[in-house]
């Protein structure tokens, strides 16, 4: 989630907040990825449910979108060339991959109570 943080920060410092030649929902929806990547980032620390649930939520509609919008604004070929021809969408989809593997078995051990002296 750190490493999105980042990604999204450098796309708005470089395009701003709502980049015009973007679909505004797009734009909103992006651009709102540079608070909710860090939140999640701390809530996996601080409120470990919390963090997992909002990961999955990010991870889920980012693929998901990610995926729309490729199909919708073809650059080129077809979507599986597309998709398979980007390493972010590749690495992106990898990731979606690893938390829908690991989150059921994070969240269960989040409920666990802390180990007493």
């Amino acid at each position: 989630m750190a490493g999105a943080t980042v990604n999204h920060g450098r796309a708005v410092l470089a395009h701003g907040w709502l980049p015009e030649w973007l679909p505004a929902a797009t734009a909103l929806y992006w651009s709102s990825l540079t608070f909710l990547d860090p939140l999640a980032a701390v809530l996996l620390i601080l409120r470990p449910r919390a963090g997992i649930a909002l990961t999955v939520a990010i991870i889920v509609s980012d693929v998901a979108h990610n995926l729309w919008f490729v199909a919708a604004h073809p650059l080129h070929g077809s979507l599986v060339e597309a998709v398979a021809s980007s390493a972010f969408t590749m690495s992106q989809i990898a990731f979606l991959v690893f938390v829908a593997a690991t989150a059921p078995v994070a969240w269960k051990d989040a409920r666990q109570p802390a180990p007493h002296d």
